[in-house]
């Protein structure tokens, strides 16, 4: 997977300093930002964190390019729903030649990978002649050289019933600091599944380098008390800490 932070709100950390400092002073709008250095910024925001209040924190949003996961993480990351997605459609776009996500225990095992890579060929090229035959079947005689951008839509929208979990897909998302967090302790979690993990502390890297206030002790809950998961934990908080507050 490729995933890049393609922006986000410009000096997030003085903003949410003074949208926070409304809260808690007088201040008309307009004199907000007055002697709100970066030092001052930081530091109302960790007053924020020990304080519990997170909504000031809504007011910085990140937006993630996200490239080549699968299907099945795209099912997973539209649940947490205080976000904005944009996804490639299949309905539009011919994925003829799709590309695919290959779990780490199957690329592993010799047997099952060779399995694996047999359905992904059979599918290809069951979606292509699906999709072939379908817009012959749809296709306008009269329209212009034979070609029916109706046609090819419906098509491809029909098509695409065998296209697998794992066939890649691109997205856009934005979700604003509050949100992350959340998303951060789901699933950064060890017991989340591992391309949505890997996807998540790939986000959190990018954006602990931009806000490091905003972000400090991100990640899965553990780190910052006890495991939520009760008997279902993983039991290895220790390891979890040590890699996540060392970053």
């Amino acid at each position: 997977m490729r995933v890049t932070l393609l922006s986000y709100t410009p000096s997030p950390v003085r903003q949410v300093a003074a949208a926070a400092k409304l809260c808690y002073s007088p201040s008309a709008i307009d004199t907000l930002y007055d002697n709100m250095t970066d030092d001052v910024a930081s530091d109302f925001v960790s007053m924020l964190s020990t304080l519990g209040h997170e909504s000031p924190i809504e007011h910085a949003n990140y937006t993630f390019g996200i490239e080549d996961v699968s299907r099945s993480l795209l099912a997973q990351i539209t649940r947490h729903r205080i976000a904005s997605y944009s996804v490639q459609s299949q309905r539009y776009v011919d994925v003829k030649r799709f590309g695919y996500v290959t779990p780490p225990s199957i690329a592993a095992h010799p047997q099952a990978s060779a399995i694996y890579e047999d359905v992904m060929q059979y599918l290809q090229e069951a979606y292509a002649k699906l999709s072939t035959l379908l817009e012959e079947q749809n296709q306008d005689a009269s329209s212009v050289g034979g070609r029916d951008a109706a046609a090819r839509k419906s098509a491809l929208e029909d098509a695409r019933f065998v296209l697998p979990n794992a066939c890649h897909t691109n997205l856009i998302c934005t979700m604003n600091a509050r949100s992350l967090k959340n998303f951060f302790s789901q699933r950064c979690c060890n017991r989340a599944q591992w391309e949505i993990r890997a996807l998540a502390k790939k986000m959190l890297l990018l954006v602990k380098d931009v806000s490091p206030a905003l972000f400090h002790r991100a990640g899965p809950s553990c780190i910052r008390g006890n495991c939520p998961e009760g008997k279902m934990s993983c039991g290895n908080e220790k390891a979890v800490r040590d890699e996540f507050l060392a970053k």
